[in-house]
């Protein structure tokens, strides 16, 4: 089976729990993470000013794929920039392609749209990006706090990032993985 692997796309702007907190969990998991800055490999400053370097640049983590999940964060401007760059639309349609696990969470979600990735899915965003997901039917909107349909898979937001970062952990490596992360965290059920 060998190891699993995710790329989690960071792009200026993007909400800093929505990255850190899936990654962490996922290395905790024994997921080979590569975060991969969309502009190249310098810091990125995120959302409330906390500044996260990636492993790579996103150039040089494509070389290294494909990835078993593609994890896109949120935070408007960090949205924004995945749904503008063309190399983020290319990686998605070959995930898309080959059925591999997208992950979007917050504003993320509004990226697989821009790039028409998962039509027909049953998708959830944060509140405010409702409206841009539910215009021109495109997808089933739910509120849930964690959507997961087929390979598509989205969260609404910081408060839900444990549950997003488990629910990736769970679809790559099973429940049980999925519940031994958990099980140190203290998290309220």
């Amino acid at each position: 089976m060998g190891t699993k692997r995710a790329l989690v796309i960071l792009a200026k702007g993007a909400e800093e729990m929505e990255t850190v907190i899936p990654v962490d969990l996922m290395r905790r998991a024994g997921i080979k993470v590569t975060i991969a800055g969309l502009t190249g490999k310098d810091p990125v400053v995120c959302s409330r000013d906390v500044v996260i370097c990636p492993d790579a640049s996103l150039e040089e983590a494509r070389k290294q794929g494909p990835y078993d999940v593609v994890v896109l964060p949120g935070g408007n401007l960090g949205a924004q920039n995945l749904c503008e760059s063309s190399a983020v639309k290319d990686i998605l349609k070959e995930q898309e392609s080959r059925k591999g696990l997208i992950a979007a969470i917050c504003a993320g979600p509004t990226a697989l749209l821009a790039h028409e990735i998962g039509f027909g899915s049953k998708v959830t965003s944060h509140p405010l990006a409702k409206d841009k997901m539910v215009n021109g039917s495109h997808y089933s909107y739910t509120e849930s706090r964690v959507e997961k349909d087929g390979p598509i898979l989205t969260s609404r937001g910081p408060g839900t990032s444990f549950e997003f970062g488990l629910a990736i952990v769970e679809a790559l490596s099973g429940a049980d993985v999925a519940s031994q992360v958990k099980a140190p965290l203290v998290l309220k059920d």
